[in-house]
């Protein structure tokens, strides 16, 4: 399972809190896996520039299609940003097609809680899933 290990973007104060945002995300097809893996890098390399990050992960499982994320930001609008920036605007708008399912969620943490952890993210994540909430 190739995993990109938590990358320090920068570090937050010690006393403030992060916003976390979570994902699993899966394809369509198996086709479609390639693509996806190469676009999620080009997203994951602009985060290393996007201004309120603290830092972020990605765990790739090809042979089930299926991609998840785990981010932490200085605010909801630092991630908003993010998102609504170039590349990833176009990257998504283009690999929606591709998209089976998509499961998103978001918390804060105190800032002395970084780097995070994947075992809270997934626990997170079924849990939306489940809950749909």
């Amino acid at each position: 399972m190739p995993t990109l290990r938590w990358t320090t973007v920068s570090t937050p104060a010690p006393d403030t809190e992060a916003f976390v945002m979570a994902s699993r995300l899966e394809v369509r097809s198996p086709r479609d896996v390639p693509r996806f893996f190469l676009k999620s890098l080009a997203a994951w390399r602009q985060v290393s520039g996007a201004p309120g990050a603290y830092g972020a992960s990605l765990i790739a499982e090809p042979l089930k299609r299926t991609f998840w994320t785990l981010s932490a930001w200085e605010d909801k609008a630092a991630l908003h940003a993010y998102a609504g920036a170039e590349p990833h605007k176009s990257i998504m708008n283009g690999l929606r097609p591709t998209m089976k399912g998509s499961v998103f969620t978001f918390w804060r943490v105190p800032a002395s809680d970084l780097p995070l952890d994947w075992t809270d993210a997934r626990r997170r994540l079924a849990e939306q899933e489940r809950t749909g909430a």
